[in-house]
């Protein structure tokens, strides 16, 4: 109940602060994070968290269920199409790089294995546009750059899981473990794909049955029933959720358009909350204790991810492409790293490896770091840009992956606050 009630004082000073925040280096992600610090053993002694206690485990299982699946819903297939080239580079050569790369500066600074190494890198690849929300969020950032952060950062989750999963198999204590065990993940990885194309499908198919459908009050929680339906059974089958979110999400927008529409509001709250808790809980784990058991050579690393790797990797595979020079240093410098990060760590360090300690510390030392330096300076590089005025306005509607930050006005002149580009702005 002391968790609890930890959460529900962040929860309202957030909110009152939050039009401060969008207008500031003052971050609601950061202050959930402290607040969670605070409140852990480290410091008051509050709430007394344990990475292995299940409620850490199934916090950031839900809010990552839960933003995938908001995130899936925003995926436009016929914009995507139109607009695929940047973040195709993004993904297709730019994550890589950045996996292999984290992978040789975590080998030879911290003195892991190789395959572990592949891990830390496989699990800090994924970015999240949450903790860089000015940027995707404000008409004032180029439509162009909004999108590639997005599809980017709603896309690599769902692409690094497989990768993650197969490494954590293969640092397995044994070789015959990890024989059996990749069988295992395949159809984990082909349940969720089916589970979330078939709910979303049922779901459609229901609201066709004559004397069936959702009265308007009601329609938002037809999203709701179907995810939370989804969920189950994931965990029921042993399914994936995380991949059967994101379909769940994008095929859902596609055969049902309105019950998409009535859900967003309340899809993006519960977002919101599932974000939130998920940090607060994070940040309860952030201990003086962790921080002193990283090497030297691990700190070393953080930085190296966050200012060099990323922003390198990023750089390379835009290459010649029509993307700005100062559009791609921004898009280069805010590949923070977010919810996936935080699941993939706990699932490296729930795994039992020889190293898994080790690789979680540096997982989580990371992504510790990517919040506050990341969140804390979107907006005042958002600022950097300034609105053509003779320019049309881009419309408000997003590829993938909204602007989930509780957001006040925006900065400088007044104006409606604008949600991500479109994919057809581009």
């Amino acid at each position: 109940m002391v968790l609890v009630a930890v959460f529900g004082a962040a929860l309202l000073v957030a909110v009152l602060l939050s039009g401060l925040a969008a207008r500031t280096v003052l971050s609601t992600s950061l202050l959930f994070l402290a607040a969670g610090t605070l409140a852990g053993d480290g410091f008051l002694g509050l709430v007394h968290i344990d990475a292995h206690d299940p409620i850490v485990t199934a916090t950031a299982d839900l809010a990552l269920f839960t933003v995938l699946f908001t995130d899936g819903m925003h995926l436009a297939f016929p914009a995507l199409r139109a607009a695929w080239r940047h973040p195709a580079r993004a993904l297709g050569l730019g994550m890589p790089l950045a996996f292999a790369g984290m992978a040789v500066v975590t080998h030879y600074l911290v003195g892991l294995d190789w395959t572990t190494s592949f891990l830390v890198g496989a699990a800090l690849a994924p970015t999240d546009p949450v903790f860089a929300s000015a940027i995707v969020g404000r008409k004032e950032v180029p439509a162009r750059l909004r999108q590639l952060l997005n599809v980017e950062s709603g896309l690599n989750d769902g692409l690094a899981l497989p990768v993650v999963l197969v490494l954590i198999a293969a640092a397995g204590p044994t070789a015959a473990g990890t024989e059996s065990s990749l069988p295992v993940i395949g159809a984990e990885l082909a349940g969720g794909l089916l589970l979330g194309l078939a709910v979303p499908l049922l779901l459609n198919l229901l609201l066709r049955l004559p004397g069936l459908g959702a009265e308007a009050k009601l329609q938002p929680l037809l999203p709701l029933a179907a995810g939370t339906v989804l969920y189950a059974a994931c965990h029921l089958t042993g399914a994936n959720p995380y991949l059967a979110a994101f379909s769940a999400g994008a095929v859902l927008a596609a055969v049902a358009p309105a019950p998409k529409a009535a859900f967003e509001p309340l899809g993006e709250a519960l977002a919101e909350l599932a974000k939130f808790a998920a940090l607060l809980v994070f940040g309860a784990l952030l201990t003086p204790r962790l921080f002193g058991d990283l090497s030297v050579g691990g700190y070393v690393a953080v930085v190296l991810a966050i200012v060099l790797i990323r922003p390198a990797s990023l750089l390379l595979s835009l290459v010649r492409s029509r993307i700005d020079r100062r559009e791609q240093l921004v898009a280069a410098w805010f590949g923070p790293k977010g919810f996936a990060s935080v699941v993939y760590g706990l699932l490296v360090l729930q795994a039992g490896l020889p190293q898994g300690e080790q690789a979680y510390t540096l997982i989580a030392v990371c992504i510790a770091a990517s919040i506050v330096l990341h969140s804390s300076s979107d907006v005042p590089v958002a600022r950097l840009f300034h609105v053509d005025d003779t320019a049309p306005a881009a419309p408000a509607s997003t590829g993938v992956g909204p602007n989930r930050s509780p957001a006040g006005p925006p900065a400088g002149p007044p104006a409606a606050p604008a949600a991500p580009a479109t994919l057809t702005d581009i």
